[in-house]
């Protein structure tokens, strides 16, 4: 147990402090302060030593040195038990400081707010964040505190034990304070190395922010957790029971397809990380029934996310089969009556949630890859019509959707489409020619259309059988990759069975 004597505030955030210095005063806790944190203290009539005071020294540089002095450090960081460290004390005339409680300056949100670079350098916190090491190397001795998430639970700790804290509790804000400067400090470099155009520095360092533990991972006896680099960017989950690590897997999918759809359209069905219908109908009844009709039986138990408000009439067809999520962009108060009768299906607003361009890590043991997200804007210009039939404008439509809803399907890739609807999707085979027959089975199984198909490839096709097997099921135009060794005997081929071909300029493998 250490009994703390006094205690050294410096906050950016100055919310909750009242109930905080209550507690320190009933144990007379001598404050010393600076700056902003010391006027407020004082405001809200608590006794408070300013840190001029306390080491006899200005702050200077307009306040770029204030506590970064000899008197702090040294009261922060010296042994107790310590002769040595007691004697140096003495022969000073410093004095211990028990508790130092501090946040930084809010240099995330300042990024957030500002492009300009000269404001964001001055919102680096130096002193905060050096005596928050000083206090949590020193845990043995002093209590740190960093949030005001944990002012309550000093309060209770200092009531439990009379003024003082448990070494127990001064490990546990030790561990959470070098979490908070490491978090800091990762967030300052990954902003200084974007500044400079530096995608891969010699040292990558990922901060995050934890949002849910799960109950566990992809399997039963896996651990899993779900973390948000935005914490104000998150799933706002209005209904059901808690998701799981494949529920988020599958959301995170879903949400990837729908926001590249144009705003406010578009339904897409997700199965085990693979869209199993997608539709970009205008009309969102429409688009959610050609989207289910693509594959039916695959969307039990998926997930449906509409680019969209969900209303009353899609809500009572979403009721007619089993879900596990349904996502949209808002429901409105008679939508959400009729789906919040099941009460287990889980329902997300993600109408406040934005996919920036992000990086995608993948990691096995202390290897990782990182590359940037496919987040490419796909457009006309990126294709080039290479067959001597040219598509029209529904082709042309239709082949770009398709291919669009091919970069998000597990590689190899073959997605089949009609009136800005899939219409049969084959995935996550080793031979092309295999997601072909899928692509082409699921069409058979659960679609009459006959004329009008178009097929997409999210790499070449390295022989002409894959093609082939497309144009015999009904496939009049197809969308590819170029870059065969095989393209001339491809683009022959389209040519004598009178078949629009484009290539496009990217690939979009999705491992």
């Amino acid at each position: 147990m250490r009994k703390i004597r006094s205690a050294l505030i410096s906050l950016s955030d100055k919310s909750n402090l009242k109930p905080l210095l209550k507690e320190l005063r009933r144990n007379n806790i001598k404050i010393i302060s600076s700056g902003g944190t010391f006027k407020a203290i004082k405001k809200l009539k608590f006794k408070c030593l300013d840190v001029s005071g306390f080491t006899g020294f200005k702050e200077i540089l307009n306040g770029r040195v204030k506590t970064l002095h000899p008197k702090i450090h040294a009261g922060i960081l010296n042994k107790r038990n310590n002769k040595s460290h007691s004697f140096d004390i003495k022969k000073n005339n410093f004095e211990n400081i028990d508790l130092v409680i501090v946040n930084f300056y809010p240099f995330e949100k300042t990024i957030d707010q500002t492009k300009n670079h000269s404001k964001i350098i001055e919102n680096i916190d130096v002193g905060g964040p050096t005596m928050v090491r000083a206090a949590a190397k020193n845990y043995n001795d002093v209590t740190v505190i960093t949030s005001t998430d944990y002012y309550s639970e000093l309060i209770n700790e200092l009531k439990k034990n009379k003024g003082g804290t448990s070494l127990k509790f001064r490990e546990k804000m030790s561990r959470l304070a070098f979490d908070e400067t490491a978090y800091y400090d990762a967030v300052i470099s990954n902003y200084l190395n974007k500044f400079n155009n530096i995608n891969f520095p010699k040292k990558k360092v990922h901060y995050t922010n934890l949002v849910e533990n799960l109950r566990y991972g992809e399997n039963p006896h896996q651990i899993g957790a779900f973390y948000s680099q935005n914490i104000n960017n998150k799933l706002d989950q209005i209904h059901g029971k808690n998701l799981s690590y494949n529920n988020y897997s599958d959301i995170l999918a879903a949400l990837t397809i729908s926001k590249s759809l144009p705003r406010n359209t578009g339904t897409v069905i997700v199965k085990h990380g693979n869209p199993c219908g997608v539709s970009a109908l205008k009309n969102n009844i429409d688009s959610y029934k050609l989207a289910l009709a693509s594959d039916p039986i695959s969307a039990f138990g998926g997930i449906v996310s509409c680019n969209y408000k969900i209303t009353q009439k899609l809500a009572l067809l979403l009721n007619k089969i089993f879900l596990e999520v349904v996502i949209a962009n808002g429901f409105d108060e008679k939508a959400l009556k009729i789906l919040k009768l099941k009460k287990n299906l889980r329902l997300i607003d993600s109408s406040k949630i934005s996919l920036n361009e992000v990086w995608k890590f993948n990691s096995v043991d202390n290897f990782t890859l990182i590359q940037s997200e496919d987040k490419k804007k796909i457009s006309k210009k990126d294709f080039r019509i290479v067959s001597k039939r040219k598509p029209n404008k529904s082709q042309l439509d239709n082949l770009i959707f398709a291919f669009n809803i091919c970069r998000y399907v597990k590689s190899n890739a073959i997605v089949l489409a009609n009136n800005m609807s899939t219409i049969g999707i084959g995935s996550g085979q080793p031979s092309r020619f295999d997601s072909c027959e899928i692509a082409i089975a699921k069409m058979n199984k659960f679609s009459n259309i006959k004329n009008e198909i178009v097929a997409a490839s999210d790499a070449f096709f390295p022989f002409v059988d894959g093609i082939e097997k497309l144009v015999q099921s009904g496939a009049s135009a197809i969308v590819q990759p170029s870059g065969s060794i095989r393209d001339k005997e491809i683009i022959k081929f389209a040519d004598e069975t009178n078949t629009v071909l484009i290539f496009s300029k990217n690939r979009h493998f999705k491992h």
